[in-house]
């Protein structure tokens, strides 16, 4: 049972490539953060959400042994 269930854990990989994939949605300068346009932090936050979003399906997903 447990083969199935974990496996729509990695259904939350597909957010990233979602978010990157559909430009229309941030390409545009404004709001800045820090000096830098939108259009490169917001692709710079997707790095660190995909890296926790790694993390999550990881310890989700692992066998247990024992």
């Amino acid at each position: 049972m447990q083969g199935n269930s974990s496996r729509l854990w990695y259904l939350l990989l597909l957010a990233p490539y979602g978010a990157i994939i559909w430009v229309s949605s941030y390409n545009k300068a404004e709001p800045g953060w820090a000096g830098i346009p939108f259009f490169y932090w917001y692709q710079l936050l997707w790095i660190l959400i995909g890296s926790a979003l790694t993390v999550i399906v990881y310890f989700a997903t692992r066998r247990r042994d024992g």
